[in-house]
């Protein structure tokens, strides 16, 4: 029996034994302020780690309240500056529109100008008309547009100051050929009234039919029946 002890004593299935130290309580009392000063300093590390970053936060924000006034600013610059340029572009078009409107005024007095200088040539075989009261036919022209079509234009006066009213006609005879024959054609409508105090330009384009060929233009200026003056030219 007692050899069965000491061989239990001896071997892992003895008793367990547990060594405790005591310590004094001033020594538990000084460890565990020291535990309570340490997880102070960590919490103070911690707070002030927290402030840190609070503190970034903040500075982050502030630079991106910053960033997007800048941002605003630069975007009603870019309007403002769209603005301009589309004024100016608007400017230009309208300038662009006067330019184009110049120019057709200017077209149009050169047509003008060119018309007068055709009456000037007109009245200037006035001045050998004398005294003759009647009215008298002072330019006749004539001339192929194509081979289908003649312009043609006539200048009816009557040369003497204070003249009356003169009502008559006008009639105007084309001759030449038709397909190598002889061949004569008046205006469409036939004679055209004719109602002027002092002169009276009247033209138009004869539309031809094919194969014809105009070669003389006469002009005749009737009052009633009676045949005022003719004029005839050759194309």
């Amino acid at each position: 029996m007692k050899f069965r002890l000491f061989r239990r004593r001896l071997t892992i299935s003895s008793p367990r034994m547990a060594i405790r130290t005591s310590l004094p309580w001033p020594l538990r009392w000084a460890l565990g302020a020291m535990m309570l000063g340490f997880s102070a300093a960590i919490a103070l590390w911690t707070f002030e780690l927290g402030v840190s970053i609070a503190g970034l936060d903040k500075d982050a924000k502030l630079e991106l309240t910053r960033l997007r006034e800048e941002v605003a600013a630069l975007r009603a610059e870019r309007d403002k500056s769209q603005s301009i340029a589309n004024i100016s572009g608007s400017l230009l078009t309208a300038e662009k529109a006067a330019q184009d409107k110049m120019v057709a005024q200017i077209r149009q007095l050169e047509a003008d100008n060119r018309l007068l200088r055709d009456d000037l040539g007109f009245f200037e075989k006035l001045l050998p008309a004398g005294g003759a009261e009647n009215a008298a036919i002072r330019g006749l022209q004539a001339e192929a547009l194509t081979d289908m079509q003649v312009k043609w234009q006539v200048l009816v006066i009557q040369p003497v100051k204070d003249a009356p009213v003169f009502n008559g006609k006008l009639e105007l005879t084309f001759s030449g050929t038709l397909a190598g024959k002889p061949w004569t054609t008046g205006l469409p409508g036939g004679a055209q009234p004719l109602q002027f105090k002092q002169y009276r330009r009247i033209e138009g384009v004869l539309d031809l039919p094919p194969l014809a060929v105009v070669k003389t233009v006469t002009a005749k200026v009737l009052e009633g029946t009676v045949v005022r003056s003719v004029q005839t030219i050759k194309l």
